[in-house]
């Protein structure tokens, strides 16, 4: 992806070290590319959001949009201290962002711990500050939480996957956990990005490791 570079340092900047950003929040196009969806709120009622993180938010956005029950998602930073970054900010490491998904969904259609399955599943979650090739803090794994709920499920997750990654030999998961701060919009270009150049760069490789689901992670609309 732009702007990989090999040189920059891989520890997150203190808030008063990073970059101070502006007050100004990113213009995009409200109007999801695929679905015709809106990306930003208000949103239909009953809809719930989370974001993720897991390397180059190209590809991570794609496996969700292409998700039965996902209403949209938008591609963005979360996690650092930047206020309203642009993509070369986070991209320089001195941001503390990492690039990530906003996904909005219907828990009627798909549940949490089938967007856990996809999310595990899709990278390496024990990389650290890197997913393969991509290296920075930027691309670290993340999973940030709209509510209690959540946190405690997505904490579960991990744990619930970690056995699986041990059976395959391998290390512990660094990936962030927390409740979500604040969001901010990734430049309009790169929002639905691999909908607009079909040819455009997926870094994403997962582990074989599979996330296992249970009868009770089906939503009753999903069940036959």
């Amino acid at each position: 992806m732009l702007f990989n570079l090999h040189n920059k340092s891989l520890d997150m900047p203190s808030d008063s070290a990073a970059l101070p950003g502006r007050s100004t929040p990113m213009a995009v196009s409200p109007v999801h590319f695929v679905s015709g969806h809106t990306i930003v709120e208000p949103v239909p009622v009953g809809l719930q959001k989370i974001v993720f993180g897991l390397g180059c938010f190209w590809g991570a956005e794609r496996r969700f949009w292409q998700l039965p029950g996902v209403y949209s998602t938008a591609s963005g930073y979360a996690g650092g201290s930047t206020r309203n970054p642009t993509y070369r900010e986070v991209c320089c490491g001195m941001s503390g962002h990492t690039e990530a998904v906003l996904v909005y969904f219907d828990p009627q259609q798909v549940s949490l711990e089938q967007l856990f399955a996809v999310f595990w599943e899709a990278h390496d979650p024990t990389q650290g500050m890197r997913q393969g090739n991509d290296i920075g803090s930027q691309y670290r794994s993340a999973i940030y939480t709209c509510d209690p709920v959540q946190l405690a499920l997505a904490t579960a997750s991990a744990a619930k996957y970690q056995i699986a990654l041990r059976e395959q030999t391998y290390p512990e998961i660094t990936t962030e956990i927390k409740q979500l701060d604040i969001f901010y919009y990734a430049e309009d270009y790169h929002q639905q990005y691999l909908a607009k150049n079909p040819g455009g760069y997926c870094g994403l490789a997962g582990t074989g490791a599979c996330y296992q689901l249970d009868s009770k992670s089906q939503p009753t609309a999903n069940k036959q």
